[in-house]
């Protein structure tokens, strides 16, 4: 079964708010088009140095939502300032 155009928001905005945790922030290409389209279409950017951390391989936005999501599930939970 595909995704809806529901399903994709909802998955990106559990992507953001997991991104937030680390610190980083999801990017959407604003114009999709070759490469992008046919595969990916996102990257995550760091947001205090504003560096590109994931989705940049090969060509900008080149991860797809479920990359990203994977990545960041992969990642280490350290974000201290969260404890209370």
């Amino acid at each position: 079964m595909g995704q809806g155009k529901h399903a994709i928001a909802s998955q990106e905005r559990r992507v953001k708010r997991l991104g937030y945790r680390y610190g980083v922030l999801l990017m959407k290409s604003a114009k999709p088009f070759g490469k992008i389209a046919e595969h990916g279409g996102y990257l995550l950017r760091d947001e205090e140095t504003r560096k590109t951390v994931f989705g940049n391989k090969g060509y900008e936005y080149s991860a797809t939502l479920d990359e990203v999501e994977e990545f960041l599930l992969a990642q280490p939970k350290v974000r201290d300032d969260e404890e209370e």
